[in-house]
C-alpha cells in the first residue's frame, strides 16, 4: 500500500468537504474545487478527517490500486490546502532589458525577443507584477489550483529558462543557478 495514502487528512474549520457520485467537492473561503476518484479506491468522510483505503474486490491490479491510494490522496490535501491557505508562486526575470507588465489576467513579456510575448491566464489565477529601479521585475501569482498554477509557472518559465553561463532566464524567487564557465576557462 501507499505510505502516503494512509495518512489520514484533516479538514479546516471554515472548509466544507463532500463526497457524492464518486467525485470529492471541496469548498472554502479561496475557493471551490473537485476531483473525480477512481472506483478501486474507497473515500471515507468522518470527524473532519478525509481517509482513503484501497478497495480489495475492485478488478484494477494490485499495483495500479496502490498508485492510485496515494495520487487520490495527495490530489485531495492539494485541494483542502489550497481552498483554505492558497498557493503562491513568485518568479523573477534576470536579464539586461527583460521587462514585465500585466492589465488584468493578460501579461506581457520583454524578454530580449524582436516581439513582446503576451500570455492570457485563467481567471482563478491572481497575478501580479513588480519593476522597480535597480532591480528584477517580479511576478506574483496565486490561487487556489496547484496543479494549473505548476501548469502556468512552467509555460512562463518556457519563454526563456536559464541559462547556466550568464545566469539570465525566468527563475523562481531563491532559485540558485550553478554557474559553469565558459570556453575561455577551459582552454587555459
Amino acid at each position: 500500500m501507499s505510505r502516503i495514502g494512509k495518512l489520514p487528512i484533516s479538514i479546516p474549520a471554515n472548509v466544507t468537504v463532500t463526497f457524492a457520485n464518486g467525485v470529492v467537492n471541496v469548498k472554502g473561503p479561496k475557493g471551490e474545487m473537485s476531483q473525480k476518484i477512481d472506483p478501486s479506491i474507497i473515500t471515507k468522510i468522518e470527524d473532519n478527517t478525509i481517509t482513503f483505503e484501497v478497495d480489495e474486490n475492485s478488478p484494477v491490479n494490485y499495483k495500479q490500486k496502490s498508485a492510485f491510494h496515494g495520487l487520490y490522496r495527495s490530489l485531495v490535501n492539494n485541494m483542502v490546502v489550497g481552498v483554505s491557505e492558497g498557493y503562491k508562486k513568485v518568479l523573477e526575470l534576470v536579464g539586461v532589458g527583460y521587462r514585465v507588465s500585466n492589465q488584468g489576467n493578460i501579461i506581457e513579456f520583454a524578454l530580449g525577443y524582436t516581439h513582446p510575448i503576451f500570455i492570457e491566464l485563467p481567471s482563478e489565477v491572481k497575478v501580479e507584477t513588480k519593476s522597480e529601479r535597480n532591480q528584477n521585475p517580479i511576478i506574483t501569482l496565486e490561487t487556489c489550483d496547484k496543479q494549473l498554477l505548476g501548469l502556468i509557472c512552467a509555460k512562463i518559465r518556457s519563454f526563456r529558462k536559464p541559462e547556466p553561463y550568464k545566469g539570465k532566464g525566468i527563475l523562481f524567487q531563491g532559485e540558485v543557478i550553478r554557474r559553469k564557465s565558459g570556453k575561455s576557462a577551459a582552454a587555459k
